[in-house]
């Protein structure tokens, strides 16, 4: 342990340092995560995911030789110089940005540009612990829902269940059904998207097949979702809409994300 501390000193201090300047960002992040409809509950695990795959290639770091990197001092300085001025403007997004570049380049300062490139993924994964901008949210959930409304209202007629949309509500002869923020898609999207990642990043696959396996989360959220959508409608016009909330609405969500979760990994096996 103590050959441990010796040997690794620098490393661990500049970690502190890391952890000590980026406190206030990591309560914002915490709060986000754990928000009443968080967007970014999954958030709190994206660290544990991304060294856990660090781990997995313990042996293949252990044969790299540690060379500081000549971008290692630039990285950092852009990094610190976003985190400065983020700290005087409090946008915690852009803090958090800072983090991810501070946290390269001190990896290409203290085991260099080899190392990185054996552990690219597991760092750039933890992009998906921070959360997007609230404004940004809004008007992508906004987006989402009105599309989502409006295929939703489509299919209704073509099964026969006469429907019209206004904005982000579905009208039908006996219901009304409003697709609010949380049933948008953007939860899942957001969700399936890290997933879909990890799973292009294990495809023994060649790389274009890696990236469309990664991009088809995006379709596979907005259909999936559009179904959601379409059940509750259903529900509500044909037995009312009292048994469209509650434990129907929660359900409904569950059992979306588990059919994304099929629809995503088939994609993968398609592909493989």
């Amino acid at each position: 342990m103590e050959n441990f501390l010796k040997k690794n000193f620098k490393p661990l201090l500049a970690g502190i340092i890391f952890l000590g300047m980026y406190a206030p960002t990591f309560i914002w992040m915490w709060d986000r995560w754990f928000a009443k409809d968080s967007y970014y509950s999954h958030g709190i695990l994206i660290p544990f995911v991304s060294i856990y795959l660090i781990w997995q290639k313990k042996d293949e770091l252990a044969n790299v030789p540690l060379r500081s990197s000549p971008w290692a001092i630039p990285v950092l300085i852009i990094g610190i110089l976003i985190h400065l001025s983020s700290s005087i403007t409090r946008i915690y997004f852009s803090s958090g940005v800072s983090m991810w570049v501070v946290l390269i380049g001190l990896i290409l300062y203290f085991y260099g540009d080899q190392v990185l490139r054996k552990i690219w993924f597991p760092i750039f994964f933890l992009v998906f612990m921070l959360p997007l901008p609230l404004k940004a949210i809004r008007d992508i959930s906004f987006t989402m829902k009105t599309f989502a409304a409006e295929i939703a209202t489509y299919w209704l007629n073509k099964i026969g269940i006469l429907a019209i949309r206004d904005g982000s509500w579905i009208k039908m002869r006996g219901a009304h059904v409003i697709v609010d923020d949380v049933c948008s898609g953007l939860r899942s999207l957001i969700s399936l998207t890290a997933l879909g990642s990890i799973f292009a990043y294990w495809l023994p696959a060649k790389l274009w097949k890696r990236i469309v396996l990664c991009l088809s989360t995006i379709p596979i959220a907005i259909i999936t979702n559009v179904c959601r959508v379409m059940f509750l409608s259903v529900v509500s016009e044909v037995w009312g809409p009292q048994y469209a909330v509650g434990f129907i609405h929660d359900l409904s969500g569950y059992m979306i994300f588990a059919l994304a979760f099929i629809l995503l990994y088939s994609v993968g096996r398609l592909l493989e």
